[in-house]
């Protein structure tokens, strides 16, 4: 499946007061990976959203493996586990600029319509982009 990888670093306010990246910011890593990775198949959440289609967290886990510190370029490496049907389900790995392995994430969301608030399948736009 297609990984897709991006880069950044670490800010201050994501940090303890021992300069250790919170363990709370890694959500918000993982999200931010997700969304690259819809970004590069051509797929806006923004857009989703604006098309009553959003897509709720129902699981996530994540393996801490290194410490991450304030200013390190992080790296998130995102991946599709496998084609989605009403769920979709990324892998996630978290590299910092020496490439040491800091975790290992999975999440799973559901496709919901925003208006019903009722599960969808996965609509047809999303998976002409991610099957060959």
């Amino acid at each position: 499946m297609r990984i897709n990888s991006f880069s950044f670093r670490v800010r201050y306010a994501e940090t303890d007061q021992m300069g250790i990246v919170h363990h709370g910011s890694y959500a918000q890593y993982l999200e931010m990976g997700r969304i690259e990775w819809l970004r590069e198949l051509g797929v806006s959440y923004k857009g989703m959203e604006e098309n009553g289609i959003i897509l709720p967290v129902i699981s996530l886990q994540i393996h801490y493996k290194k410490s991450a510190y304030y200013d390190d370029v992080l790296t998130v490496q995102t991946s599709l586990q496998k084609p989605p049907l009403v769920k979709i389900a990324f892998d996630y790995k978290i590299y910092n600029q020496n490439q040491d392995l800091l975790a290992e994430a999975n999440v799973v969301l559901a496709f919901m319509d925003k208006h019903r608030n009722k599960p969808i399948k996965c609509p047809d736009f999303i998976l002409d982009k991610i099957t060959p």
